[in-house]
């Protein structure tokens, strides 16, 4: 069994189906997807039914991202929030009014279950975003913390990469995990890159929502599978710009 991460897709589920083709996924694997799945593109509505079907046949977990919680307070009472429509949540109210009442109902069901991290077996960590607490994500103070924090992504790409974890300076909110991997923070607006790794942590956020490509990691052997760029399936859209 492999267990495989996926990074931010932001509405491209057309994306999402070449990946799920071109990295074999069968039912033996886990699926671990970071959260961000509308947002972007045209197809939200699209992305989680796709996902939700997914859910019936392989064995996923899904985690909350920023992205899907904005989308979530609009389906619960259409107050419009401008920061979530000026960075892609016009393409998913558009999708969503053209959606029947039963489908909203599904997919408020589907973000209310999601799960701020995941912590598996092997101490490796999942979550969109980040955390702060110095003693790890069971002591953070504020859950959106989980699916909004960029600091973490800031530190690990600031710190000397020739320390090492058994020195007193390395930051101690990193020691009580073998792995991290988050998405939230795109490595590139402009153009098709691979995922990164910075001391324990790796981001999955390959810009889906821009110029990029959607991104699927096998976290053991750390080989990873990528769409075309995402914006190709889409033209004349223009994603988050």
């Amino acid at each position: 069994m492999r267990t495989l991460v996926v990074g931010d897709i932001h509405s491209g589920v057309r994306a999402l189906e070449q990946l799920i083709g071109k990295a074999n996924v069968s039912s033996k694997d886990h699926i671990i997807f970071l959260g961000d799945y509308v947002d972007g593109w045209s197809t939200a509505v699209e992305t989680v039914n796709f996902l939700i079907q997914l859910k019936s046949e392989y064995n996923c977990t899904f985690i909350r991202g920023n992205h899907d919680e904005l989308c979530r307070a609009w389906l619960v009472d259409q107050k419009e929030n401008p920061q979530w429509l000026a960075h892609g949540g016009i393409a998913t109210r558009d999708s969503y009014l053209n959606a029947d009442r039963d489908t909203w109902e599904l997919h408020l069901k589907f973000y209310k279950e999601l799960q701020n991290y995941h912590l598996a077996d092997d101490d490796r960590l999942y979550l969109h975003a980040g955390y702060t607490n110095l003693k790890g994500v069971d002591y953070e103070y504020f859950e959106q913390t989980f699916y909004w924090d960029r600091t973490l992504w800031e530190l690990v790409t600031a710190l000397n990469p020739d320390l090492k974890p058994t020195n007193p300076k390395f930051p101690k909110r990193l020691t009580h995990y073998k792995e991290i991997y988050i998405g939230h923070t795109p490595l590139s607006k402009n153009e098709f890159v691979q995922p990164q790794n910075k001391a324990n942590v790796w981001n999955v956020d390959t810009g889906a929502a821009f110029k990029g490509g959607l991104t699927i990691m096998d976290v053991e052997t750390k080989k990873y599978w990528q769409s075309d760029p995402v914006h190709t399936f889409y033209p004349g859209e223009r994603g988050r710009n």
